[in-house]
């Protein structure tokens, strides 16, 4: 199988790593519009990188490609990929411009085009939704994610990639990346209540740094969620309480807890014999999550496994976002 990567940033080198390491087999081809990052990628990983989609399509007979652009250009990339006859796998797409004909594009081609939701591959929230969907009662939770927007790509400027821009800014990602698994785990059906978004920060940027809001799920199941790209420490809190149930997880590999109505005391839930984490990201990132994404998506190349997230599901994700924001 010969796969492109389409735009080699953080995101692009990581998908490249993985395949890279776990399919041995598998030729890889990208594309990089900077001459000097195409270049340091090409000798660093030994690959054929080009510096268009036009001159790539024009060398290589590809099977599937990884859109690992910035979100403001994913809708192009992908519907001349489509166009191509070639499969998709996307990262975060932040807008959800031309769903509609990108869907009918993948269906006159039968072609997949995956949507990436890294958390719902994470064994971590496996177990918590497998444990709330257990629960009788309702539940409500607590759940804090921050990180200080300088520190998520600290070899480059926040100016210079899409989380500086309002569009695709840096809450908005956030939320995209929690809200689908908050949704499976509590309840699609949502209602937003109180929301309170400000901008407490000197960083140089056009919208909100800090979010507070609530949510209604039709199960029942309520929540507060604070999001902000301020917090000095990386941080993802979370704390599930109901009358049978209280659950905790600082969002490391070992950091899922229950309490133990009985002995008064925490224990502790094991979910991994090993686990690959990147120096380059904050403690609670590990890699294994993103690989298994990728192995969902190649299995749905071969015809069997079924991806966790829709472009439906998506819409529906972008929908509450953009209320959230206020942008409806």
């Amino acid at each position: 199988m010969n796969i492109l990567i389409v735009g080699l940033g953080s995101m692009g080198q990581r998908r490249l790593r993985l395949v890279q390491k776990n399919y041995p087999n598998i030729s890889i081809f990208g594309i990089e519009f900077s001459e000097k990052r195409r270049n340091e990628i090409s000798e660093a990983y030994n690959i054929k990188c080009f510096d268009s989609l036009l001159n790539a399509l024009a060398e290589t007979n590809v099977d599937a490609a990884f859109v690992c652009t910035p979100p403001a250009t994913h809708h192009t990339v992908i519907k001349e990929l489509l166009e191509n006859s070639i499969n998709v796998f996307t990262e975060l797409n932040l807008i959800n411009t031309g769903y509609t004909e990108l869907r009918e594009l993948a269906a006159q081609h039968n072609l997949h085009i995956f949507m990436s939701s890294t958390l719902l591959y994470r064994k971590e929230i496996q177990k918590i939704c497998e444990i709330v969907h257990s629960e009788k009662l309702p539940l409500q939770y607590m759940y804090h994610v921050g990180q200080y927007l300088p520190d998520w790509h600290p070899w480059e400027s926040y100016k210079k990639f899409f989380v500086g821009e309002k569009e695709t800014n840096g809450c908005r990602e956030i939320f995209a990346i929690q809200l689908p698994w908050i949704l499976n785990c509590f309840g699609r059906s949502v209602s937003v209540g109180y929301t309170s978004k400000k901008k407490i920060s000197n960083l140089d940027i056009t919208y909100p740094d800090s979010y507070l809001v609530t949510l209604e799920h039709e199960s029942g199941n309520r929540g507060v969620m604070i999001i902000d790209v301020v917090s000095r420490k990386a941080i993802s809190l979370l704390e599930i309480v109901g009358e049978n149930l209280h659950l905790f997880w600082d969002g490391t590999p070992s950091g899922l807890k229950r309490y133990n109505i009985d002995t008064k005391s925490f224990e502790s839930i094991e979910l991994y014999d090993s686990f690959e984490h990147n120096q380059n990201y904050a403690s609670n990132i590990i890699e294994d999550a993103y690989l298994a994404e990728i192995v969902c998506f190649f299995d749905l190349l071969s015809g069997v496994g079924n991806p966790l997230y829709s472009l439906n599901d998506d819409i529906r994700t972008l929908n509450l976002i953009d209320k959230i924001e206020g942008r409806l």
